[in-house]
């Protein structure tokens, strides 16, 4: 679901090559009171499990940091990460699937804080918890 005026988060979402990759899956996009928020799909396949057999942490965090870009970009202005912190809670397994809720928790200035959840979606499972911490860009001037 999009709404018509995200559709600068639609073009973001389809030049991003590397979530593309992976196979992120773009569920929804909307803002809610002001701040944004995003749902994505994923599947663990083969290429994203390591020496343990299980879902390699940067993986995981890389589909975390999608789903955070597109949270606190659903605003209209550029908007990158200046930082953040993940804490894996268990872990995930090849063949699993798992859904990303990002929430845009607040907006100061031109920061803002993003939390963003991971869970397996056959049993609700947590498998990490992501903040991010964004920073809006200042508008290049026209050439």
């Amino acid at each position: 679901m999009l709404d018509p005026d995200l559709a600068h988060v639609r073009t973001m979402w389809d030049e991003d090559g590397a979530s593309r990759h992976l196979g992120i899956e773009l569920v929804e996009v909307s803002m809610v009171d002001g701040l944004g928020r995003a749902r994505t799909r994923m599947a663990v396949t083969d290429t994203m499990v390591n020496g343990h057999r299980i879902m390699h942490g940067g993986y995981i965090f890389t589909f975390a940091d999608s789903t955070f870009a597109l949270a606190c970009n659903a605003g209209g202005e550029l908007t990158v990460a200046a930082g953040c912190d993940i804490d894996f809670i268990r872990s995930a397994a090849l063949g699993d699937v798992l859904l990303a809720k990002g929430i845009e928790r607040a907006r100061y200035g031109r920061n803002g804080i993003t939390d963003v959840t991971v869970t397996r979606e056959s049993d609700g499972a947590l498998i990490a918890h992501f903040r991010g911490r964004s920073r809006a860009l200042k508008p290049r001037p026209s050439a």
